[in-house]
């Protein structure tokens, strides 16, 4: 099976080799036919034929004559009389000198059929390329509208609600969908309708994927996740395939979440341009607005969605029935920067001197990627200075490197510059 498989890989491997040395085969012999080459006019050939200064002659059937001379030189030059008068060349072969009648490349007849078959040989590899290279096997064609989302497993989804700290609100908003998820009856019974959608409203590095992947921890379910400029390729049609395939992924392992993070590179009001990008974004778009249309809530899917850029989303898309549910995830507070604190120290060696409360309140502003990067570079620095223990100075400094980045001991300022700036 394996030899199968590789068959076509070795013949286009082939094919592509005796292409390049063709290639290469026809310009090395330009480059040395035309090598140390002088232009010269017809009337000078003539010339120098009659001083007997022409030593050999070679007459191509394009009409270019190219001479040698006694000491070696060659000339060349456009010469059609010497095809049609016969009886002088003649002449000159009668006195010694060597003529020899040659086809030119532009009328070689493998020079003609290559000319004709290179092109198609290489749109052919050209489509084969795009069509294949999203995957192997004999479905690597279908590979190419197949969606890219990655799909978590329970077991290899460990995230929970213990992981995600600071966003208090958004996890209480967040607890009926991992109830729902986790018994649907309880909802049915009362007549009570799950929203299909829930749109994560928030700034970058609030932790808005690491709630959804949280909610289905929590639930115990696959998590399919997918960006939102994914779907998006140049084909038009394309992004479209791929959410219907998502869609019915996410209905083979129902119950079941979807997660687009940043939705807002598909799902932008639609008529705002014009051209093939925006009509393949338009054309996913639809088919993502029919989707969720499409299924029953009561089969356990609940789409998810992140964004930064809520103003520009298609209104269509935040009408009840869809992503009618919006969750909106601040900045925390110096609680909420504690909390995550507690849980970026987690496994990590810290000094007793390390007050949580204070690099709290040391850090307005600061979301959870930021306290992530912080603690990472208190760990970096209590590394490179030979610690065991990250202390509080390590810490004070990572968040001097995080706000400002890192000092420049090596700058001298003299007392003219530090009056300046006084």
């Amino acid at each position: 099976m394996q030899n199968k498989r590789n068959q076509p890989r070795v013949f286009w491997l082939l094919l592509i080799y005796i292409t390049i040395g063709i290639l290469i085969y026809v310009g090395v012999s330009s480059l040395i036919g035309t090598q140390d080459i002088t232009k010269i006019e017809y009337s000078e050939l003539v010339q120098m034929l009659e001083d007997k200064k022409i030593v050999s002659l070679e007459i191509e059937d394009s009409g270019y004559a190219r001479a040698r001379d006694q000491r070696g030189l060659y000339y060349e030059t456009y010469a059609p009389n010497l095809l049609s008068d016969q009886q002088y060349v003649y002449g000159l072969a009668n006195q010694g000198i060597e003529i020899k009648y040659v086809r030119s490349l532009e009328n070689s007849w493998w020079i003609s059929i290559l000319t004709f078959l290179l092109p198609v040989f290489l749109l052919i590899f050209l489509f084969t390329f795009l069509f294949r290279s999203s995957g192997g096997g004999a479905n690597q064609g279908m590979n190419f509208i197949k969606s890219p989302a990655k799909k978590y497993d329970p077991e290899k989804n460990r995230t929970t609600f213990n992981d995600v700290a600071g966003v208090k609100e958004a996890k209480e908003e967040l607890t009926d969908v991992v109830k729902f998820l986790k018994d649907p009856k309880i909802f049915n019974r009362l007549g009570a309708r799950m929203p299909k959608g829930v749109l994560l409203v928030g700034e970058p590095g609030t932790g808005k994927t690491l709630l959804a992947r949280a909610v289905a921890g929590e639930a115990n379910v696959p998590f399919f996740y997918i960006s939102g400029s994914d779907f998006v390729e140049l084909f038009v049609g394309v992004g479209a395939a791929r959410v219907r395939d998502l869609f019915n992924q996410a209905k083979a392992n129902a119950p079941a979440i979807i997660f687009i993070d940043e939705i807002d590179a598909v799902g932008r009001q639609r008529g705002a341009g014009l051209g093939g990008g925006h009509d393949e974004r338009e054309q996913t778009l639809n088919s993502i607005l029919v989707e969720m249309d499409g299924f029953d809530p009561s089969i356990g899917i609940i789409v998810m969605a992140a964004t930064n850029r809520p103003d520009v989303l298609d209104k269509a898309l935040l009408r009840p029935g869809r992503f009618d549910k919006k969750v909106v995830i601040d900045r925390p507070d110096a609680e909420g920067r504690k909390d995550i604190l507690k849980i970026h120290f987690r496994g990590k060696k810290i000094a007793p001197d390390v007050d949580l409360d204070v690099l709290a309140r040391a850090t307005p502003g600061f979301v959870g990627a930021d306290l992530e990067n912080l603690v990472n570079e208190a760990a970096l620095l209590a590394a490179r200075n030979g610690e065991k223990f990250i202390t509080m100075k390590d810490c004070e400094e990572a968040i001097e490197r995080v706000m400002v980045g890192p000092e420049r001991k090596t700058r001298v300022l003299f007392d003219q510059e530090k009056e300046v700036v006084e």
